[in-house]
Order: C-alpha cells, then sequence, then structure tokens
C-alpha cells in the first residue's frame, strides 16, 4: 500500500484522549470514571451566548470575512482594553479554536527547521504543532520543586542559536497552572528584544488567576510590539469549548497580514460559533466572580487532598485549573492504563492524563501525571481517594 508521510508518522498521540478507548471499555464494564484527564469544564456556558444562536435571524449561514467579522473583533478589542490592552481590530484575527492560532503564528514566523523555545512542561498539543509546521521544539525545563516558576533568563540565552525564532509561554499554564508575573513577563520581552526574537503567549486562561494575583500580558509590554504574538481563546472563559473560537492578536502588522493569507486558505471560522462568542463578550463580571471562587474552592480541597497521599510531590497552581503531580511510581502511562483497565473502588475509578506527553525532553515527565480540576468537589475527593488507594496496591 502507499506509504505514510514522515511527518505523520512522526506526529504525536494525545496523551490526554490517547486513553479513551480504555475509559470506554471501563463504561462497557458498569464502571463510573471521573475524568480528571481533559479540561473540559463543567460550569455551565452563560446563557446570553446560547441565546444569541438560538434567535439568531440568518437566513443564510455563509461565510463570514476571513479575519473575523467587524462587528466581533471590534467587540473583543473593546474587551482587551478592559484589561490595559490597546489594540484594534485590524489587529485581531479570529480563529478556529486557538489551536489554529498557534498553527497559523507558527506558520507566519518559522520555517522547516527553525527553532522555538518553550519551558517545559507544556500545553501537549505544541508537540503536534511544531511536528505539523517541521519546527524543532528547543525546551528549557521548569521544575516542580520550584512550582514551575519560569527557568533563569540564564538558560534560554544557552539555547539561542541562528535558527531561534521565538520563544512560547502558557501564562497562566497548561499543565501547570503557573501564573507568569509581571518581572517574569518583563525578563522574557528584554530577551526577545535583545535577541530579535519573537515572543508568543497563549493566554487563554487569563481571567483564572488567584490568591489576589493578576494576569499580566505580553500585550502590555510597549516595547515588544513588533514581537508579541498572544493567542488566545472563549473555550475556557466562558465553557464553550465546543465553539472552537479563538484568535491571534498582535501589533505587528506583517504578522497579521502573513497570517491573514493562512486564514483566506481555510476560507472562514464559524459563522455560528462567531455569534455565540460576540454575544458572550457582554457576560457579567458576577459570572466571572463565581467560576473564579468555585475554581479557587476546588483547588483547595484537590491540593489539600492529594497532599495526605504518602510520596507524591504537587505543585500549588496560582491559575487556570490544573497542576502537575507527581507519583511513587516509574510509568504514568502503565498507571493511566491500569486504572481504568484493572482497578476500583466500588466500581469507580479515575481517567488520569500522563505528564510524559507534556514534555518534549525523553524519559522526562515518566512519573507525573496532570489533574484538571473540573469537577464539583464531592467527586474530587472521591477521584482522589480512588488515587489513594490505587497507589496502595499498584506495582509498576
Amino acid at each position: 500500500m502507499p506509504k505514510i508521510s514522515k511527518k505523520g508518522l512522526q506526529m504525536p498521540q494525545s496523551p490526554i484522549r490517547k486513553l479513551v478507548p480504555f475509559a470506554e471499555a471501563a463504561y462497557k464494564q458498569g464502571k463510573t470514571v471521573f475524568h480528571l484527564n481533559i479540561g473540559q469544564p463543567d460550569i455551565k456556558t452563560p446563557e446570553i451566548a446560547l441565546d444569541a444562536i438560538k434567535v439568531h435571524s440568518l437566513d443564510i449561514l455563509a461565510y463570514t470575512r476571513s479575519e473575523g467579522s467587524d462587528e466581533y473583533r471590534d467587540k473583543i478589542a473593546n474587551y482587551y482594553s478592559k484589561h490595559d490592552i490597546e489594540v484594534t481590530k485590524n489587529d485581531i484575527i479570529v480563529t478556529t479554536g486557538g489551536s489554529e492560532a498557534l498553527l497559523f503564528a507558527f506558520g507566519t514566523i518559522m520555517d522547516t527547521d527553525d527553532e522555538i523555545i518553550i519551558p517545559e512542561p507544556f500545553y501537549a498539543n505544541y508537540n503536534g504543532f511544531s511536528t505539523a509546521s517541521g519546527v524543532n521544539i528547543v525546551p528549557v525545563i521548569s521544575k516542580i520543586e520550584d512550582n514551575f516558576a519560569l527557568p533563569p533568563i540564564e538558560e534560554f540565552e544557552k539555547l539561542i542559536t541562528p535558527k531561534t525564532k521565538a520563544i512560547l509561554i502558557c501564562n497562566p499554564g497548561n499543565p501547570t497552572g503557573y501564573l507568569y508575573s509581571k518581572e517574569e513577563i518583563k525578563k522574557l520581552a528584554s530577551i526577545v528584544k535583545k535577541h530579535n526574537l519573537f515572543l508568543i503567549s497563549d493566554e487563554v486562561y487569563r481571567e483564572f488567576a488567584y490568591d489576589g494575583e493578576k494576569h499580566y500580558s505580553i500585550m502590555q509590554e510597549k516595547d515588544i510590539a513588533d514581537h508579541a504574538i498572544m493567542i488566545d481563546s472563549v473555550s475556557k472563559r466562558y465553557s464553550m469549548c465546543g465553539a472552537r473560537i479563538g484568535c491571534l492578536v498582535s501589533k505587528n502588522k506583517e504578522v497579521i497580514s502573513t497570517a491573514l493569507k493562512f486564514a483566506q486558505a481555510r476560507l472562514s471560522p464559524p459563522t455560528l460559533a462567531q455569534i455565540a462568542s460576540e454575544a458572550a463578550l457582554n457576560t457579567p463580571q458576577s459570572y466571572f466572580d463565581d467560576v473564579i471562587s468555585e475554581y479557587v474552592e476546588r483547588r483547595n480541597i484537590l491540593i489539600s487532598e492529594l497532599e495526605k497521599i504518602e510520596g507524591i510531590k504537587v505543585a500549588k497552581p496560582k491559575g487556570a485549573f490544573y497542576c502537575i503531580v507527581e507519583l511513587p511510581i516509574k510509568n504514568a502511562d502503565n498507571f493511566a492504563q491500569w486504572l481504568l483497565e484493572s482497578f476500583d473502588v466500588n466500581g469507580q475509578t479515575v481517567m488520569v492524563a500522563p505528564a510524559a506527553g507534556f514534555y518534549s525532553t525523553p524519559g522526562v515527565g515518566l512519573n507525573q501525571i496532570r489533574i484538571a480540576y473540573v469537577l464539583n468537589k464531592e467527586s474530587l475527593v472521591k477521584a482522589v481517594n480512588i488515587l489513594k488507594e490505587a497507589l496502595k496496591v499498584y506495582k509498576d
């Protein structure tokens, strides 16, 4: 038969989704599975967004502009102004999720075999996006012992070569929940300006900052306007993962005009989802206040329960809704599969995301898992108890 491409063969499996067949088999056995593996919030989507779809007056579900509708981009710019980010609709390209925005960014600023420096662990799909784009990830490792803080700037500078085109961060971080400080963003701004690099910041979890901390965007650094590319999405902010609406934002006109060519090649972002996303921008602040309060309670309960388990390490997240947990095992992939296939407590088990897939360095993170605390507090307590009981009997 004809051969599959090398690129296709090199595409990594999702560490989040590859265990789905085992979860489905567990369901068929009558088990309850607590999903700690995927960042699908259980928070309700704002009614205002759902109602906008129900009452639309469209006669034809037509294409929109490749960069997104004028009305929606104007409203996005207005939203950003409330966060001390001064952009116009002309600095924004609406995309099919934050994923497409990242692919557009990679395609716009990098050629085959160029390099991008990323603190790891990082969002697993960065591995897939880099493979699809023919780009090489150069990791700089952040450590659980340091709560996954930004590695020293000297570590970044050691890795910069003539092929380096950009640094990519996720702020707040997936999978670590780490929230970069204003000082850390300024250090990154300084290094990209010094070495004439792009700084890409995936800021889809902007609203999810805890303990009185404030999110600080790279777009607030005026001195790097031509270096900064921000990635955003409605998925987590409004619990609208299925809408698949994101955006790429940059003050660099050449970046925008080039990314627009990629946007034109895929025609346009989805029309109905843009209508819902535009309406979601009118969500009252009380919605976010309630959501943040809920996630803080979930985080506190989760961390408290995890710390009761002997032999584990856990980093305390200050944003997003994830944490990395280091377990007293050798291989989390095997453990995660075993949980679904062979273990339960009163007919209940858990599905976790093995963390090795959130690294690009081979052999790192093998004994770590990512937990998404997107379940209600009672379910989180049950899920952690299942993990505790499982670790008592699991044999590597």
